[in-house]
């Protein structure tokens, strides 16, 4: 929830010319409505009963990059379809930093209480172990730019023997403004 799952897959998807696809948007495709919505009608027992299928659904794809929902992990069928069906990095952010992307959001229900912060915590002290235990990569997302987390992710894939189309560095600045490349979706 906030670690930059969508943005950093877009970019190595991108890199590596493979099909992308995020497990929220997907969802929120099929159903025709946002994930708050499906929050407030279903639940999120019924939330996840949807998340669960549709990660089925995707891990049953191959040469594609998934981002999944941060609370995927929740739930036993979720981790073993993921570990049995590809490569999971786990991009790994402090609940401060989580805090930080995500506090003027409003599209995530699990934090629309009075202290989000404090919720963003007890997620990450669940969630944290169930990352751990699935992940064969795990990257810290602190202060990378995107570029510099999509290079980390296909370092870590290639050191392990992974092999890919010719895929090319991609520099840490803009070429344009001489700016470090911005994540503008934290």
């Amino acid at each position: 929830m906030g670690a930059g799952k969508t943005t950093v897959g877009r970019s190595v998807a991108r890199r590596l010319d493979y099909p992308f696809f995020d497990s929220d948007h997907e969802l929120e495709a099929r159903c025709g409505v946002k994930i708050p919505v499906i929050f407030e009608h279903e639940g999120e027992t019924g939330f996840r009963d949807r998340e669960e299928q549709m990660i089925a659904e995707l891990t049953g794809r191959t040469g594609i990059v998934l981002a999944t929902g941060g609370g995927a992990v929740l739930r036993e069928a979720n981790r073993a379809a993921l570990k049995a069906n590809g490569t999971v990095v786990y991009l790994r952010a402090s609940p401060h930093d989580l805090w930080l992307r995500t506090r003027h959001d409003r599209n995530r229900p699990l934090l629309q209480t009075e202290d989000p912060k404090g919720r963003l915590e007890a997620l990450y002290a669940q969630r944290d172990p169930l990352y751990r235990e699935v992940a064969d990569f795990i990257i810290e997302t602190g202060k990378p730019t995107v570029a510099q987390l999509a290079n980390m992710v296909l370092m870590q894939l290639e050191m392990a023997g992974f092999t890919f189309p010719s895929v090319e560095a991609v520099p840490d600045t803009d070429p344009v403004a001489g700016q470090p490349a911005q994540d503008t979706h934290s």
